[in-house]
């Protein structure tokens, strides 16, 4: 691979830097302040007893998640969406939840729902794919204290998961785009994978040209190759 003059000096296969503070806040049984660069998210998980009515006498529980921009993330302000969310926060929040479903045995939390939120304090692109791999942390820690307090007596956890984007700028495969980045890509993919590599989701659009099957499995393996990154950060904090 040649060498790619990236906006923020990165090789074309490097990852942002990443940080995870836990307990970032005090009422939430879990949660993270996750950094990928200049992207930064606060995300938390709640867990309460009882489950959405389609469930109810299931013997499953439920996982949710909700995801908001603050108005600061971005510039110029972005205001609040209150009564009614836009279609890109509706997908990405229903992408957050199906993706965290895939990590827990809802039968292992019968009755209870896990509530995540995810907010963005600062988008520098890569919110979505940032708020699956934190809220995994955040889902993590919760998990750890209901179960020193003997709310949960094991963890429903099946597997570790986190998500990364992957794209096509001026022809070359890049990691972990950034705002510069995805702006001009070509094509613009967010994978998702578990601890064994696995699929979870693949999200791909060709933004202004098609791409080949060739391109797609050179972003595939660069994408697990960041994920594999990710996942050994995830537990490193």
């Amino acid at each position: 691979m040649e060498t790619i003059n990236r906006s923020d000096g990165r090789s074309w296969d490097q990852l942002r830097p990443i940080g995870f503070q836990r307990g970032f806040t005090d009422f939430p049984s879990g949660s993270v302040l996750a950094k990928f660069g200049n992207t930064q998210l606060i995300c938390t998980v709640t867990i309460e007893r009882g489950v959405p009515r389609f469930l109810q006498d299931s013997g499953q529980g439920w996982l949710t998640a909700e995801y908001r921009f603050l108005p600061g993330a971005t510039k110029p302000r972005q205001p609040r969406e209150l009564m009614k969310l836009s279609g890109r926060t509706q997908e990405i929040q229903r992408l957050i939840g199906r993706s965290l479903r895939a990590a827990v045995d809802l039968e292992a939390i019968a009755n209870f729902t896990i509530n995540i939120d995810v907010d963005v304090l600062q988008a520098d692109a890569g919110t979505r794919t940032g708020g699956i791999t934190g809220s995994f942390v955040a889902l993590q820690c919760a998990v750890d204290k209901l179960i020193a307090e003997g709310v949960l007596t094991k963890s429903p956890i099946k597997s570790s998961i986190a998500a990364v984007s992957v794209g096509i700028v001026n022809g070359q495969p890049l990691l972990d785009l950034n705002y510069v980045e995805d702006s001009t890509a070509s094509v613009d993919l967010n994978v998702v994978m578990n601890q064994d590599l696995q699929l979870i989701e693949i999200q791909g659009t060709a933004e202004a040209n098609s791409y080949s099957r060739k391109e797609l499995d050179r972003m595939l393996d660069l994408a697990e190759t960041g994920i594999k990154q990710l996942l050994q950060a995830q537990i490193a904090i």
